[in-house]
């Protein structure tokens, strides 16, 4: 993820977002080219820690891995991590890639610090990949440093990982080369992974590709097997950041697919949902991961600034509050609460063997409780369940007669259920989980219906244009000051000038000449008191590209900021 920081602690977080608009990228040839058997990379040898055989990552116990989490900017928000890493772990996740800072370019995370980020993913029973941010964009950026300043940072931190091989993976440097320089990708990462090497670190190592992490030059694709190659021992990542190169399907499963033919291991260790420099076909990645075996990990958690605010899973690390993108990375198909399994070197009996696997599920709760009732939101509480390891979190579902849907989810066991519709009847149930991933029965329902409201939603519109001559693209964040959810929306304006939408993300366009009408999609319905939901528009223009002046929501019209 390519980073500026704001102001304060505040982080900049824009993924692969280049000053200029991405270069075209190589044609990449047909998912469906066949291809000759690879002649397959010489298994791991024998590990204490995550290891690669055949193009797999196995944990300590010899168990398939697949990572499934999110990313977290602990570099520049230390204080949030420890309930950071309890939501993510209470959502479904397996892993999380933290962000750490070399002292480069920013605040360095010391062995102390690292050593307590170990530590809490542990008591989460989350596999920690640590990565060194300052890298990003060496080549391009000039304030980034090197692969060989970040192997001196993991060598001065040394002490807080060794030992750790069970549950620490080392991702070398964040996006090591922008969209200059990168020829000298290889011969750097052959020498990153033999200094670490030689000092003793024997961890599972990832290493990013060049490009802002997005390789479409096929640098790290085409080169991949001699890096592995130069790995004493044979433990080595490739790690691709998925973002707008990757907006086609076909583009998606033949990257993965070079990887998966010649037996080397790959990990997307950063996509989004959308972004400036194009849509990433986010289903097609999550498809293609879960069919493949293949891990992946959202950017990110939460704390993007800069124009990026769309890529927060959660708003303001609140995870009652989950945006469209977070609920579609958690919740949707082939999302980490369908796919991710735990490593199984957290259901060890403690002698280190993993003999002692978790397979009994909690307690169901207790029937829950409703109080707080307004038109837009409903507080739950309920009994705890137990567990013979300890419940980890709960699932609050509503029940709409034989199905199901998850709304929310706590670490207590109380929590507010927000963006219902008003003076609607609900049916809502809880399930716990615990660290090991087992789920509970459903605990006895409870029907309540919401208030009325007679007030529609205040509105304010924000509308941020790249502008780029006979093209554009537009980042629109719609937000409700009002104090009543928004259950459906259509927000309409007219361009100022001749454009004409190409594409729409996070929302459906239909445009009559200069008047655009932008209705929801099913993740993006909700509006939440206080809330906001973005979407994107990619188009072209033979007169140039303004800002739209008025905007309504829902016949009313919004303030523009």
């Amino acid at each position: 993820m390519r980073t500026r920081l704001a102001a304060a602690t505040l982080i900049t977080a824009c993924a692969a977002l280049l000053t200029t608009p991405a270069p075209a990228h190589a044609a990449a040839p047909g998912a469906g080219t066949p291809r000759a058997e690879a002649p397959r990379p010489e298994p791991a040898a024998e590990a204490t820690g995550f290891h690669v055989r055949d193009g797999r990552l196995l944990d300590a116990n010899g168990a398939d891995f697949v990572p499934r989490g999110v990313n977290h900017a602990h570099a520049w928000y230390p204080d949030r991590t420890p309930q950071a890493l309890k939501d993510i772990k209470a959502n479904g996740a397996n892993a999380v890639r933290v962000v750490l800072a070399t002292g480069d370019q920013w605040a360095k995370n010391d062995t102390a610090d690292v050593a307590n980020v170990v530590d809490q993913c542990k008591q989460n029973r989350l596999v920690c990949v640590l990565e060194a941010h300052d890298t990003t964009g060496h080549g391009e950026s000039g304030a980034a440093v090197s692969l060989s300043k970040a192997v001196d940072y993991w060598l001065s931190v040394k002490s807080a990982l060794v030992g750790q091989e069970k549950y620490v993976m080392v991702d070398i440097g964040n996006e090591p080369f922008g969209n200059t320089g990168y020829s000298a990708w290889t011969a750097d990462t052959e020498s990153a992974i033999g200094r670490l090497r030689d000092a003793g670190i024997d961890h599972t190592l990832l290493v990013d590709a060049p490009n802002w992490g997005q390789d479409w030059s096929f640098t790290m694709r085409d080169n991949a097997a001699g890096v592995f190659a130069a790995d004493p021992d044979r433990n080595t990542v490739f790690d691709i950041h998925m973002y707008g190169v990757y907006d086609t399907a076909a583009e998606v499963r033949d990257y993965l697919d070079h990887f998966v033919s010649a037996h080397l291991p790959v990990v997307i260790g950063e996509f989004g949902d959308m972004h400036s420099d194009g849509d990433p076909d986010e289903d097609a990645i999550m498809a293609d991961a879960r069919a493949l075996g293949i891990g992946y990990l959202g950017w990110s958690w939460s704390g993007n600034g800069g124009g990026v605010e769309y890529l927060d899973l959660v708003q303001n690390f609140d995870a009652n509050s989950m945006t469209a993108w977070g609920r579609r990375l958690f919740d949707g198909a082939d999302g980490i609460k369908a796919t991710a399994k735990e490593a199984s070197v957290f259901s060890d009996d403690g002698d280190g063997g993993g003999n002692g696997a978790d397979t009994t599920p909690p307690t169901a709760p207790g029937a829950p409780t409703a109080s707080q009732v307004t038109a837009d939101s409903i507080r739950l509480d309920w009994p705890a369940a137990t567990d013979d390891t300890g419940v980890t979190g709960y699932d609050v579902v509503r029940v709409d007669g034989a199905g199901e849907t998850t709304v929310t989810t706590a670490t207590t066991t109380g929590t507010t259920v927000r963006g219902l519709a008003a003076h609607t009847a609900y049916t809502f149930a809880v399930r716990a989980r615990d660290a090991a991933g087992n789920r509970s029965a459903r605990s006895a329902t409870v029907s309540v219906t919401t208030g009325r409201s007679d007030t529609a939603g205040a509105c304010s519109v924000t509308y941020r244009l790249s502008d780029w001559g006979s093209s554009f693209n537009a980042d629109v964040t719609i937000r409700n000051t009002s104090a009543h959810a928004v259950d459906g929306w259509e927000l309409a304006f007219s361009f100022p000038g001749a454009q004409t939408i190409d594409s729409v993300w996070n929302a459906r366009a239909t445009q009559s000449g200069s008047a655009v009408r932008v209705t929801h999609e099913s993740w993006t319905r909700t509006v939440p008191a206080g809330g906001s939901v973005s979407f994107g528009l990619n188009g072209s223009s033979g007169g140039g590209n303004g800002v739209p002046t008025a905007f309504t929501l829902n016949g009313r019209a919004c303030s523009v900021s």
